[in-house]
């Protein structure tokens, strides 16, 4: 693991983002822990996340990108915040976002900020992926909008479970849309971390719950 990833679990732990208990994901799973993105709320967490982002993009996307995407809701102020981040490193990176209802005046139209234009790489800045769904439901917006391609897809956590095949869904976005997809962590890398911090009791949960739902990595 890169420092930048030790320092990103600390994080969440420190802001309660990740925590351990009985949950219920959007996907009607029952989970020993979650990761409530929602909870990030202030500045300096903002500015912390995004440097997260900017370290696992540099780390991950070498081949680069245009423009950052961050579907609504949750990928608007992390695009912003990433976009910030590579502003502190003497970097200018644009971003754009979509709303979800056209807007019929004004400028009108879905996608806010910067205008997509044709063979735009565009990297998609997401909080955590379990099934995908807001990813397809993304992809669409983009090419309506310019002919772009698919830099990749990053997110803060791997959840390293199946989404609607064997696979997780990270992997099954990365063979339906042809894109890297990538997270700052995944769940070995914090139970790695964590060691010992960690209760036999929650661990043991958790590694019942991978028995279950889990999915290998590719």
């Amino acid at each position: 693991m890169h420092d930048f990833q030790r320092d990103f679990i600390d994080f969440m732990l420190d802001v309660g983002v990740l925590t351990f208990g009985d949950f219920t994901t959007k996907s009607g799973r029952k989970t020993p822990y979650f990761v409530n993105t929602g909870l990030y709320r202030s500045g300096m967490q903002m500015a912390t996340l995004g440097r997260a982002y900017a370290d696992a993009i540099e780390a991950s996307f070498p081949g680069g990108f245009d423009v950052l995407f961050g579907p609504a809701y949750k990928g608007i102020p992390l695009v912003v915040a990433v976009s910030m981040a590579f502003a502190e490193r003497g970097r200018e990176v644009e971003f754009c976002f979509n709303r979800k209802e056209a807007k019929d005046h004004g400028e009108g139209g879905v996608i806010v900020g910067r205008k997509l234009r044709d063979g735009d790489r565009v990297l998609i800045v997401e909080d955590v992926t379990t099934a995908g769904t807001s990813i397809r439901e993304t992809v669409p917006v983009l090419r309506a909008a310019a002919k772009v391609e698919l830099a990749g897809l990053i997110v803060s956590v791997n959840r390293m479970e199946r989404g609607t095949t064997d696979q997780t869904a990270l992997d099954e976005l990365a063979a339906e849309f042809a894109m890297p997809t990538r997270s700052i962590v995944d769940l070995d890398e914090i139970l790695e971390h964590l060691g010992d911090r960690l209760g036999d009791e929650d661990r043991g949960r958790i590694v019942a719950y991978r028995e279950r739902y889990g999915a290998a990595v590719s």
